[in-house]
């Protein structure tokens, strides 16, 4: 019974060959039960790899393969055991040669991916001279930068790189800001002196705005580390690189609540001289207190009531970028009375701000809702309302039902970590000041609110989550309703007492012409006249007291039925089925029924997608898969038989 590996790893020392090559065989026999301490010396089994004189190469590259195996690095042992030849045998069943064969399929796949990305690269930014190029590459850029978000990656910072030297407004703008995507958070020094470089160079202010939101971007996160960089941006004279360096602060210090940094973003938020960086810096606020939103109303409290209209808007949209998803009341209440500001970008932000607050809120949650949808609905459709107010509403009418209403907006993921995402898609939204198609970053902010329940097949289980709470607490909120046009009462037609004379005149003088009718007969049809008259009127208002009493009923109809609706108490709880739209606040009262047959591996309060481990030896009852909706290719019909052949006489 072998104990320890470390006699025949001596071996290996030997000068001999054949003590190393009896060494290499034994190790390998022993590989998998001592590769831990065979790991200290796979220096030496490289060594005698890489030395062509030695017989047994591949033996060497077979053990170093297994050794590299046991240890994680994957790529390492597949290399090795390329090395290895007819050593490696493919047709092993072990776990060993399944996972380098598995790797071998990976790297293969990632291979052909990134040869596929290579050529789409090109495409995109080096493509034909044809007319909207500069349009082409400007998407191009913004999408191969959010395709590598945070990767860093080389080849693709080099050739946003060589698309900004091109000194052209539109593409530079876009690939300034798609190096801070692909350079997220990475402190890149050379990126840092590449972008900053270029924007104190560039006569463009469209290349320098990309390059200002891009430059706060590589410092996200990285907290004291960015100090020296903010300190050199907020001295300089260009305003828009000290607007970059508002941005630096809000995403170092990002979620930190660093009363250092906020300190110093109020300081500038009322002493710098371009109202540009001003509003930065309130901006900002936002993203360094998202983690204690009820402390933003009071630190910008005094700032929403500013002379100066760019610092309301900017208190407004760090607002709503705090508070987002919370349903803040002392928010909302500083958002009111701006949303009736003098000035149309202080409502425009006040609208957006708002929405972003009361995302996914019901009237239970937050009163006010049903208040703003109105609101919203009344700037819209409002003909002689600003066109940047209405811009703001159409904007906060698609925030408060995105998704389908099943989507809220979070800086903070599951576990409480920020969400880089989230407070990336702000940032860019936030410039839609400047250039309106970048509000469509806000789609990376969005969070489903759902919870999904699988099991060990990764599929999903029957199952019913007991949330404690009135259903109509989370309720969708209802649909509106069109309102129902009353019929119009026909109204008789008005007689002037003026007619009314003229044809009293026209009868005498008829009656006077008429000398050979009667009186009496006169004076009868006079009367019948008369009765006809009173008959008419008497049915008239036996009409109007019909529909009175109609109305009547109808109106202590709709108030019985709100009654009985009210007397329905609503029950304290209700059950939910996998899968379930649960929003963040109702993840605390929700919990598995006692019956349940399944229970999940992790607190159903986290949410998101959960597996269940199912106690029960029954078969399983699993949700039916939905179809997907759009539109489907139609199944092709029988074509009719072409006519019988006939002669086409011409006369």
């Amino acid at each position: 019974m072998i104990t320890s590996a470390a006699g025949i790893i001596s071996l290996l020392d030997e000068e001999e060959p054949q003590l190393k090559e009896f060494a290499l065989q034994k190790l390998n026999a022993i590989v998998n039960d001592f590769w831990a301490e065979i790991s200290g010396s796979v220096d030496k089994i490289e060594v005698l790899y890489e030395d062509e004189t030695f017989r047994s190469r591949a033996f060497a590259a077979l053990v170093a393969s297994k050794v590299f195996y046991h240890l994680g690095a994957f790529e390492e042992s597949l290399n090795y055991a390329l090395g290895a030849g007819d050593l490696f045998n493919v047709t092993d069943d072990s776990e060993y040669v399944e996972t380098i064969i598995a790797t071998t399929k990976c790297i293969s796949m990632d291979l052909q991916v990134e040869s596929a990305e290579r050529d789409r690269r090109h495409l995109v930014l080096y493509p034909s001279d044809a007319p909207g190029t500069t349009i082409v590459r400007h998407g191009g850029a913004l999408g191969l930068g959010l395709a590598a978000l945070g990767t860093a990656r080389q080849d693709v910072y080099d050739l946003l790189k060589s698309n900004l030297y091109q000194d052209d407004a539109v593409t530079g703008e876009a690939a300034g800001l798609a190096l801070g995507l692909v350079m997220l958070g990475s402190k890149s020094a050379q990126a840092i002196e590449d972008m900053v470089g270029y924007a104190q160079e560039t006569q463009h202010e469209k290349i320098l705005r990309g390059l200002a939101v891009g430059i706060a971007m590589v410092m996200y996160g990285r907290m004291e580390e960015a100090d020296t960089l903010i300190e050199s941006l907020c001295r300089d004279k260009d305003p828009i690189l000290r607007r970059s360096g508002m941005y630096s602060v809000g995403m170092a210090y990002c979620g930190s609540g660093n009363n250092k940094a906020i300190r110093r973003l109020l300081h500038v938020a009322v002493s710098d001289v371009n109202d540009d960086v001003r509003r930065a810096a309130v901006e900002s606020i936002g993203f360094i207190l998202f983690r204690t939103p009820e402390q933003c109303p009071s630190v910008v409290s005094l700032l929403s009531e500013s002379y100066n209209p760019h610092v309301r808007c900017g208190a407004a949209m760090a607002l709503g970028i705090c508070c987002a998803g919370t349903g803040n009341k002392e928010a909302i209440n500083l958002l009111e009375p701006m949303t009736n500001d003098p000035v149309n970008y202080v409502r425009q932000g006040a609208l957006i701000a708002s929405a972003l607050i009361m995302v996914q809120q019901t009237e239970v949650t937050c009163p006010k809702v049903n208040q703003f949808r109105q609101l919203y609905s009344k700037v819209i459709n409002d003909k002689h309302d600003d066109v940047m107010a209405k811009f703001g509403a159409i904007l906060a009418q698609g925030i408060l039902d995105a998704g389908g209403r099943n989507m809220t907006i979070s800086l903070q993921s599951r576990t409480g970590h920020t969400h880089m995402p989230t407070v990336v898609g702000l940032l860019v939204f936030t410039q839609f000041w400047f250039w309106f198609p970048l509000s469509h970053f806000l789609s990376l902010a969005f969070t489903p609110t759902a919870i999904i329940g699988l099991n060990k097949d990764l599929k999903m289980p029957k199952v019913q989550y007991r949330s404690n709470c009135k259903p109509s607490t989370f309720a969708y909120p209802p649909a509106l309703e069109v309102p129902k046009e009353k019929e119009k009462e026909k109204v008789s037609t008005a007689v002037l007492s003026i007619t009314a004379k003229a044809k009293k005149k026209e009868k005498e003088k008829k009656e006077k012409e008429e000398e050979k009718m009667e009186v009496e007969v006169q004076e009868a049809e006079k009367e019948k006249e008369k009765e006809k008259e009173k008959e008419k009127e008497k049915e008239k208002e036996k009409e109007k007291e019909k529909e009175k009493e109609k109305e009547k009923k109808d109106e202590e109809k709709e108030k019985e039925k709100e009654k009985e609706k009210k007397k329905e108490a609503e029950p304290n709880f209700q059950f939910l089925e996998n899968p379930a739209r649960v929003m963040p606040a109702q993840l605390k009262v929700l919990i598995m029924p006692e019956t349940c047959r399944y229970q999940p591996f992790k607190p159903l309060n986290t949410g998101g997608i959960i597996i269940m481990k199912d106690t029960s030896e029954e078969e399983e009852e699993l949700v039916e898969p939905v179809s997907a909706h759009g539109p489907k290719i139609e199944e092709e019909e029988q074509e009719p038989e072409p006519p019988e052949p006939f002669e086409y006489i011409d006369e």
